[in-house]
């Protein structure tokens, strides 16, 4: 849980639907609660990916996935809602333990029920199962 005076509500964010809607349940709870919402995105380079080079340059999966993180910010503020300071993090790691290192003192961790993963029949992806399973704050799995 987070020791210091201001709660934290850390929200995965990767340009889905599914992420977007979580994103604007921790800005409702943020408003409820006083808490400052963290987006969090993180990027890897896909498997397929060699250094003799690939498809993009490596600065490319960084700026691909700012830009994610950014747009989908930037809508969800223009939308009518609470104003609720959003702090953005953009990390090289797999998308469930940049999560899980960014809620390690967060009050609450919140997810969508399924992100960009491709097994689009699953009630939960990889990324929302696992946070479930390993975060040390209480976790909400938005539905969209």
């Amino acid at each position: 849980m987070n020791s210091g005076t201001q709660k934290k509500i850390v929200v995965g964010v990767d340009g889905s639907e599914s992420s977007k809607c979580a994103l604007r349940w921790a800005l409702k709870q943020a408003a409820l609660t006083g808490a400052v919402v963290q987006a969090v995105t993180s990027w890897e380079f896909p498997a397929f990916y060699s250094w003799e080079g690939g498809p993009m340059p490596p600065d490319d999966f960084e700026q691909a996935a700012q830009k994610s993180l950014d747009d989908t910010v930037d809508e969800i503020e223009l939308e009518p809602g609470p104003a609720v300071p959003i702090q953005r993090e953009l990390t090289h790691a797999h998308a469930a333990q940049a999560l899980l290192d960014a809620a390690a003192d967060a009050d609450l961790l919140v997810v969508g029920s399924r992100g960009h993963g491709s097994f689009y029949g699953a009630l939960l992806g990889s990324v929302s199962q696992r946070c479930a399973q390993h975060a040390n704050c209480p976790v909400v799995i938005v539905r969209h």
